[in-house]
C-alpha cells in the first residue's frame, strides 16, 4: 500500500467533517431529532445517522481501498478487522447526549489509523464553528470560523495553577479522589472529544479518564494531542492502540509536556 499524502488528505477530511457538521446542525435546529436507543441504552438520533452516511460515502469515494469503521457500523467482527493495516475510524456524532441536551459540545471525529496508531485526526465542533486538525509530522491546528487555522501546542503545567479537564457526565469517585490528591486545581468540565482538544491547545494540562470509552471516541483527538506535543496513554504509560479485538479503551490519561506527575498524587 502506497504512503498517503497526509497534507492533501487532511484538507479533504476537514472539508468532509465540516459538511457532516452542517447536516448535524440542520437537525439540531429541528424540534424532533428522531431519537431512538441502542441495545446499551445510548441514544441515537437522525443526526448521528445522517452524518454517518455522509462520511461513509465521502470517505469511500476519497480512498476507495481503505475500510471504514464507524460507531454506527461497529458490528464488524475482529476476524475481518484484524487484517486492516490502515483504515478510517469515525464517530459521526460524538456527544449525542450533549446534542440532545442542547449543549454545543458535540463533535464529528474522523481519524486515519495506521497499524494501531492514529496518523491523521480531525475533530469538528459544528455548533461552536471550531475545527481541530492534525496529521503525523504536520503539527496540530485549531480553526475558529471565519479565521484561518492557527498552530496549537500543549502547555507546561508548572507555569501556574494546574488545569484539569473532567467529563461532564462521567467523573466518578476515582476521578474525584485523584483531583483531591493533586491539590489545588482548576477543574474544567466539557463534553465529547473536546476534552482532549483542550489539552492539545494548552487550555488545560491534564485529562484523566478512569472509565470506559470506545476507540472512536478518542482516535481523532489522540492524533491532535500528539501532534501538539502531548500524550494519550494508558495508566502504565503506553500510548492507546486501535483496532483491538475489543473496541473498548482502557482507562487513560491525556497530558501536556512535561506530563503531569499524577501517579505520585494517587
Amino acid at each position: 500500500m502506497s504512503e498517503p499524502d497526509l497534507s492533501a488528505l487532511l484538507t479533504d477530511v476537514v472539508s468532509l467533517a465540516v459538511r457532516a457538521g452542517r447536516v448535524i446542525l440542520d437537525i439540531y435546529g429541528q424540534t424532533d431529532p428522531g431519537t431512538t436507543y441502542k441495545a446499551d441504552d445510548s441514544p441515537l438520533t437522525r443526526a448521528d445517522l445522517a452524518s454517518h452516511h455522509l462520511l461513509m460515502e465521502a470517505l469511500g469515494g476519497l480512498t476507495p481501498d481503505l475500510p471504514i469503521l464507524s460507531e454506527e457500523s461497529a458490528a464488524i467482527a475482529y476476524d475481518e478487522r484484524r487484517g486492516w493495516g490502515r483504515y478510517w475510524l469515525i464517530d459521526p456524532l460524538d456527544g449525542t447526549k450533549e446534542f440532545l441536551q442542547r449543549r454545543n459540545e458535540f463533535t464529528v471525529n474522523v481519524a486515519l489509523i495506521d497499524h494501531g496508531a492514529p496518523i491523521l485526526g480531525v475533530v469538528h465542533a459544528p455548533a461552536l464553528a471550531v475545527t481541530y486538525a492534525a496529521a503525523h509530522g504536520l503539527g496540530a491546528t485549531k480553526q475558529r470560523v471565519p479565521w484561518p487555522p492557527k498552530p496549537i501546542h500543549v502547555a507546561d503545567y508548572r507555569r501556574g495553577l494546574l488545569k484539569v479537564v473532567v467529563s461532564r457526565a462521567h467523573a466518578g469517585p476515582e476521578t474525584e479522589a485523584l483531583l483531591r490528591a493533586l491539590g489545588p486545581v482548576e477543574a474544567i468540565s466539557v463534553g465529547s472529544s473536546l476534552k482532549l482538544c483542550l489539552v492539545a491547545e494548552g487550555a488545560a494540562h491534564f485529562y484523566p479518564r478512569l472509565g470506559p470509552t470506545m476507540e472512536w471516541d478518542t482516535a481523532a483527538a489522540h492524533c491532535v494531542v500528539e501532534e501538539a506535543g502531548g500524550s494519550v496513554t494508558d495508566l502504565d504509560g503506553r500510548p492507546l492502540r486501535y483496532n483491538k479485538p475489543s473496541l473498548l479503551n482502557p482507562s487513560f490519561v491525556v497530558c501536556g509536556e512535561p506530563p503531569v506527575p499524577w501517579k505520585s498524587a494517587r
